[in-house]
């Protein structure tokens, strides 16, 4: 059996494999939140590993607040960055494989087509830069790893677009969504899924995989299929505008490429707009 230690557990993603957990009984899992482990904490992680062994350790803890990364880079960097550079000399040291989750914002966005794990890579806001050199010190440090880059990460859990939209409509606020950045939103449960399998099927081929839902669309695409499969589009003033002020610059394209993922581990990812469907059927049974 195949002992796998989860931190940030208390966050979306970490959710999300809690959801799913059941459904891989070969693996155990051990949970925890950043109250249990704090990454930051460096002497308390390497006493946690000296205490318990484990074969792979899925590193979900991160700082994802986009806009705050601008202003509060120092914290941004510590936790995306000097953390993760702790984290990855710890596992090393234990033999423990690191999975780790990174993001499309790796990436400056001028490309037309979607993005793979060898393409430049060129953040043009904090978080990006904070992420990817959370990515540089894992290679730099781990001999087994996997660092897997998603993109527009949403869940019925935590803060995310999803439910930001939801609590809009309900509210029955008015919403100008951006037709200028095309991507694809993933459903952070089939992440976590994928997550699993690749531990699950484990081949030892590590190194960098991109993961995220099929097909592309803006942010207005995606408000608009929420607002359409909860039936609430009508009742909604949805409109569209090509140019939508952010304190952080956002890549206009940051579509990713799942071949190598699919592949490597016959992972298949659902298009986005079929998993979004599950999702809201699933949360409102």
């Amino acid at each position: 059996m195949k002992k796998v230690l989860v931190t940030g557990a208390d966050g979306q993603l970490g959710k999300c494999l809690q959801n799913v957990a059941h459904g891989f009984p070969e693996i155990k899992w051990t949970f925890v939140s950043k109250q249990q482990l704090d990454l930051a904490q460096p002497v308390s992680v390497q006493d946690f590993f000296n205490r318990y062994s484990f074969d792979y350790c899925i590193n979900t803890a991160a700082f994802t607040d986009v806009e705050g990364s601008e202003s509060r880079q120092k914290e941004a960097f510590a936790i995306n960055a000097d953390a993760v550079r702790e984290l990855a000399e710890i596992c090393n040291e234990h033999n423990t494989c690191l999975v780790h989750i990174s993001t499309d914002y790796v990436f400056d966005g001028t490309k037309k087509e979607p993005y793979k794990e060898n393409d430049e890579v060129g953040p043009i806001n904090a978080y990006g830069e904070s992420k990817l050199r959370g990515e540089n010190h894992i290679r730099e440090r781990c001999q087994r790893y996997y660092i897997v880059r998603t993109s527009w990460l949403y869940s019925e859990h935590g803060h995310n677009f999803f439910r930001s939209v939801l609590r809009w409509a309900d509210q029955g606020k008015d919403l100008t969504m951006t037709t200028e950045q095309l991507g694809s939103p993933t459903n952070a449960n089939d992440l976590a899924v994928a997550l699993a399998e690749m531990i699950e099927n484990d081949n030892h081929s590590y190194g960098i995989y991109h993961f995220s839902n099929k097909g592309t669309g803006t942010w207005y695409d995606f408000a608009a299929e929420i607002l359409t499969i909860t039936g609430q589009i009508d009742a909604v003033n949805l409109a569209k505008t090509d140019h939508y002020r952010t304190f952080a610059k956002r890549p206009k394209y940051s579509v990713l490429d799942t071949t190598k993922i699919e592949k490597a581990f016959g992972i298949n990812p659902q298009d986005w707009r079929s998993s979004l469907k599950n999702l809201i059927t699933t949360i409102n049974r």
